[in-house]
């Protein structure tokens, strides 16, 4: 329990994630006046046995890491921290951003510490941008829990190394993990072959698809140069017939007229084609996709035929889906928290507060704090 002292009241107890029957005064902390308490110490406190970063030791001394705040106060900061941008609570709470990235890092850094990895099999693997340019951190999640496990600078091979040591330092074994789900990253393909041994290597179907997408739109570009009536028909050939506008519709219908010819409208074709493959039973999955790719390797369309012989380089992985049935649609539903909460932020001052606020959003993690 943890009892809050009110001026001219008695002591009232409010309950608190520690040792039972464990009992602390602070001085009252009036809404929206919230001030940073001095003379905290780092030893450990003598009622519960934790060690007290956050508790008062009574001599007015300095711990290690400079001033502290009361555990109330702290409490609030980490739930106001999932909802809005810490240097917006560092305006309301009249306290610079840093020394509140300083409460959140150490209790993500706690909490993680106790996380147990130990169940772990199947892992999805993707990256993030932390700025604009070529920065990015690659996430690690474990796709039964959709927990983030582990986030990390980079997105080259080296993200699995650290991975691996990260997995055992929290009771994991990589020899367990048995499916991991990533993009055709050649970085990612090599750390997960060298790194996780075990692991059978699924290509996530949106990275797939997106490979045809891509040759369908080169066509398209090549073609309108000659072709005008293509100009400003991107997105039509990037859509699903079902989801295009009553007027994109009936664009589509009069392009992939015969006497037209186009080349754009038959890579279309073939696109919509290999859609088809993801709903085969797996006993006729091979047939399906060795039809598919004698049929674009031999379309005389170069952009298709490329596609094609990339997804013969990685066969095995893309028919793993069929037996995982795993993919990062976790993953990107994770990014895009992340994104967002980037952009509501306008950018984060260091990868170690993207890092931080990435478990924050999607780790999962257990606080020792006052709920």
């Amino acid at each position: 329990m943890l009892r809050l002292i009110f001026p001219g009241a008695v002591c009232s107890p409010v309950p608190v994630v520690a040792k039972r029957d464990a009992v602390h005064t602070i001085p009252r902390v009036a809404a929206f006046e919230l001030f940073p308490a001095r003379g905290l110490s780092d030893s450990p406190c003598s009622p519960c046995g934790l060690w007290g970063l956050w508790h008062q030791d009574g001599r007015g001394s300095m711990g290690s890491f400079g001033e502290r705040f009361y555990v109330v106060f702290e409490a609030l900061i980490m739930m106001m921290a999932k909802a809005m941008p810490v240097k917006s609570i560092a305006n309301i709470v009249k306290e610079h951003d840093t020394r509140l990235w300083r409460v959140l890092n150490h209790y993500v850094h706690e909490s993680r510490q106790e996380s147990d990895f130990s169940a772990v099999t199947e892992v999805g693997v993707d990256e993030t941008s932390s700025k604009r340019g070529h920065n990015y951190v690659s996430l690690f999640v474990d796709m039964k829990s959709s927990q983030v496990l582990s986030a990390t600078e980079g997105k080259d091979a080296s993200t699995l190394e650290r991975f691996n040591a990260d997995l055992e330092a929290h009771l994991g074994d990589p020899s367990n993990i048995r499916e991991v789900c990533c993009d055709m990253s050649p970085a990612f393909i090599s750390g997960v072959e060298k790194h996780f041994p075990e692991a059978h290597l699924t290509f996530d179907k949106f990275h797939v698809l997106k490979i045809i997408n891509e040759a369908v739109d080169e066509v398209r570009r090549q073609e309108q140069q000659s072709r005008p009536e293509l100009k400003r028909t991107r997105y039509i050939w990037l859509k699903n017939p079902k989801n295009l506008k009553e007027n994109q519709a009936a664009t589509l219908e009069t392009l992939q007229v015969k006497k037209l010819n186009l080349k754009t409208a038959r890579a279309y074709h073939i696109r919509l084609n290999f859609q088809e493959f993801w709903n085969q039973p797996l006993h006729e999955a091979e047939t399906f996709l060795n039809k598919w790719y004698f049929w674009a390797t031999h379309s005389r369309l170069e952009s298709i035929k490329k596609a094609a012989y990339t997804m013969k380089r990685h066969w095995n992985g893309i028919l793993r889906w069929f037996t995982s049935r795993i993919n990062n649609g976790i993953l990107e539903g994770i990014n895009s928290l992340i994104q967002a909460a980037k952009a509501k932020a306008r950018g984060y001052r260091t990868i170690k507060n993207l890092i931080t606020m990435i478990y924050l959003i999607g780790g999962k993690l257990e606080f020792r704090l006052p709920t």
